[in-house]
């Protein structure tokens, strides 16, 4: 990679990725502090304060909405590329945070509520549009310079360079580190030494304002992606000129003329839509392995660690004075998994690190089960519990992270595989949703046993993977097509 391209990639990480595993996690620490901001404000309205019931009711809304916003600005990102670019969609994006800081940062001076969730709501919006719109923005940057280089070599697969290969290996890896980071980030300015206390939860949540704000600074330095430029504007002057600053070299011709190949294969090719997709009998078993990977990745559980980390740990039995700073060394954990998962995505294939992946989620979601059970007549079962939180976190930032988004791009051709990102992508939003907020009410209602529920998820998953999705590294489309049939 040359200098300008790993500095536009990094940035557009910075701002993308690193929010959305910020907005993750950054809601752990003051949970207790929003809740008791919203009791007071209710009482000052109403007389009286919120009953536990509606008061949770109220949190994991403000929690879950943050998944709802994203689905809107997953299925945003394709109309906004085509009529702003990238550079526009993300700057536009990165408006959006801007505005969103300011409704939470200043909901406690305005006491409203509501000013808090629909800040939440608009962080989801962003993260949708450029974290994980299924790479549709910051992807290209990485790719957009190599048309071919790493493509799968034959057919109208050669037209689609993310299918396999180290390029888009960096780029899934570096969305997983980033993530990771964002959510060590929030967990590091939780401690109580920074922004944990009272008083600073509406600037804790604001921060995001500070990525965003570098990533919209610094974005008009850079060109418009060069495949953007040619491909969708025919401007093959700006696309030279991008091609130029990218890779630092005079002679881009090369270059040039396989996206002009690829430009003419685009524009004879007729894309799938969802429906078709859904209906294509030749792609049913590609289509449902899509389907229950991605709605496998949120419904493991990884969610419920990341939005109520405190919660978990507090019923097991970690004094609360502690828990802030256990929590920080979980997330430590987590960017080394992560790093892990980056270096060997590569090298030991697709299918062993998200069925490990899967398998360790499971087992440790079952000990957290038995140690809940035994902490009072074993007192040390707490610290077993902790190490199944590190368990469950390790084991989904070295597979299941990643591998659901580059296994969506290998396991189609380039015409279904925008449909098969927005039936991935949508599953994932949406189950995402539905574990942040039923959490809570699961806990109280099952107790102990609710993680058994992510336990079943986990282990189902990691024996469909077993059984029927083959390993899809260095494959092209035919052979993994002859191996489902």
């Amino acid at each position: 990679l040359t200098f300008p391209l790993l500095l536009v990639t990094l940035l557009v990480s910075f701002g993308s990725s690193m929010l959305y595993g910020y907005n993750l996690a950054v809601v752990n620490s003051p949970a207790e502090h929003i809740k008791t901001f919203y009791n007071i404000t209710w009482s000052q309205r109403y007389g009286h304060g919120l009953a536990p019931s509606p008061l949770t009711l109220l949190y994991s809304l403000t929690v879950s909405i943050f998944a709802l916003g994203g689905l809107v600005g997953s299925l945003l990102v394709g109309v906004l590329v085509e009529r702003y670019g990238r550079n526009g969609t993300l700057s536009r994006s990165a408006l959006l945070v801007l505005l969103a800081g300011g409704f939470m940062g200043f909901s406690r001076e305005l006491a409203s509520p509501e000013m808090v969730i629909i800040g939440r709501s608009i962080t989801g919006l962003h993260s949708g549009r450029c974290s994980l719109g299924c790479g549709a923005v910051y992807g290209p940057f990485l790719m957009a310079w190599s048309p071919t280089a790493h493509s799968q070599g034959t057919g109208e697969d050669f037209v689609f360079p993310m299918a396999t290969g180290s390029v888009v290996g960096i780029s899934i890896g570096q969305t997983g580190i980033f993530i990771c980071l964002g959510v060590f980030s929030a967990q590091v300015l939780g401690l109580p030494e920074l922004l944990g206390e009272d008083r600073f939860w509406p600037l804790f949540l604001s921060v995001v304002v500070v990525p965003a704000s570098l990533q919209l600074l610094l974005l008009h330095c850079f060109p418009e992606s060069p495949r953007y430029l040619l491909i969708e504007r025919n401007d093959v002057c700006g696309a030279t000129k991008a091609l130029h600053q990218f890779l630092g070299t005079v002679d881009v011709q090369d270059v040039i003329e396989e996206m002009k190949e690829e430009q003419r294969s685009l524009s004879s090719m007729e894309m799938v839509s969802v429906w078709q997709l859904l209906q294509d009998r030749s792609v049913r078993w590609q289509t449902l392995s899509v389907v229950v990977v991605n709605a496998g990745m949120q419904l493991s559980g990884i969610d419920a660690i990341w939005f109520y980390t405190n919660t978990i740990f507090e019923n097991a039995g970690i004094p609360v004075s502690q828990i802030p700073y256990t929590t920080v060394g979980t997330g430590a954990i987590e960017v080394v998994a992560g790093l892990i998962g980056c270096f060997t995505i590569e090298k030991l294939g697709r299918r062993p690190l998200i069925i490990t992946g899967f398998c360790a989620m499971g087992i440790c979601s079952a000990g957290i089960t038995v140690s809940l059970l035994l902490q009072t007549a074993l007192p040390w079962m707490r610290y077993i519990g902790v190490a199944c939180v590190v368990g469950i976190i390790a084991g989904f930032c070295m597979g299941p992270a990643g591998v659901p988004f580059l296994m969506t791009a290998e396991l189609f051709t380039q015409s279904h595989r925008p449909a098969a990102y927005i039936v991935g992508g949508s599953l994932n939003w949406l189950c995402n949703f539905t574990v942040g907020f039923i959490f809570p009410f699961l806990q109280m209602s099952a107790g102990a046993f609710c993680y058994l529920v992510f336990c079943g998820v986990c282990l189902l998953v990691a024996l469909y993977v077993y059984l029927i999705i083959p390993e899809t590294k260095n494959k092209t489309f035919m052979e993994i097509s002859h191996i489902f049939a």
